[in-house]
Parts: structure tokens; sequence; C-alpha cells
């Protein structure tokens, strides 16, 4: 601090600010995220051809298995704790695979649990996914429609 320059609150408060504001950690962060992210696609991939090769499923039952497989652990994984452990550490990571879509409705359900099976777990299932799925239907239905009249 300059002696000869009036000193300003503001100038007080974003020394404050610079002096405890975190380091950004969004290398580290990106890396995570890219790694356990790959290693979900991996083992997504990795069940949709195996399933294809040991099941004899068609290509389109192998990536619906997949798919199911990735949502079945991610959903049990959630429910004994361990996901949430695995997303705190790789952020983004876990979110972008269809595993986020299944976390996202696991833990609501989790956590109001103790309200009953109807009030609690059965209506908070769907309190974050519910949205999308609403959504993402209804852009199906009318790009469908869409695509009825126009060819794209």
């Amino acid at each position: 601090m300059d002696k000869n320059k009036p000193y300003s609150v503001k100038q007080a408060y974003q020394e404050l600010v610079h002096r405890f504001t975190p380091r950004s950690r969004l290398a580290q962060g990106c890396l995570r995220a890219f790694w356990v992210g790959g290693c979900i696609c991996l083992i997504g991939q990795s069940v949709t051809d195996l399933s294809h090769l040991f099941l004899d499923l068609n290509s389109s039952e192998a990536q619906t298995f997949g798919s199911v497989f990735l949502v079945f652990v991610t959903a049990l994984l959630t429910g004994i704790g361990v996901f949430d452990r695995i997303a705190r550490y790789a952020g983004a990571g876990t979110v972008v695979p269809i595993t986020g879509f299944a976390n996202a409705m696991v833990s609501p359900a989790m956590e109001f649990r103790s309200e009953g099976w109807v009030l609690g777990t059965g209506a908070k299932l769907f309190t974050i996914a519910g949205p999308v799925l609403a959504y993402g239907i209804s852009t199906s239905v009318f790009l469908g429609i869409l695509y009825y009249f126009f060819r794209w």
C-alpha cells in the first residue's frame, strides 16, 4: 500500500477478496472429469460390445442393454453412497454420461426415503428427472411431427 495515495474501502475489500479466494484448480478438474468420464464411457461400450458378442443381441438391443446397465449400476452405487464420492472427485465427468441422469433420479429419492415409499421415495424420484423427461419427450414429438410433414 502506497502511503501517498488515499486508501479506499473498495481497495481494502478487493485485497481481502484476493487474499481469501481459493486458487482455481481448473486444469486438475478437467483432467479428472476427462479420465473418469472416459472410463465410464469405456465401461458402457465394453458392456455393449460384450453383450452383442456373448448374449447374441443385435446392435440396437446391445446398446439398450449397455445403457440400462450403466443406469442400474449408478443407481446402486448412489444408493450405497459410493457414487457421490466418485462425483466429488470427478465433477462433470460423472454428469455428462447417462450416469448423471441416474444419479439425479436416485439422489432425491434417497434423501426423502424417511417420508415413506409413496410421498418420499416415489414422489421425489422424478423431481429432477421429471422436467427433463417431459421436455425431452415433448421436443421429440414436436420434431417428429415436423419431420413427418417436411421430410427433412
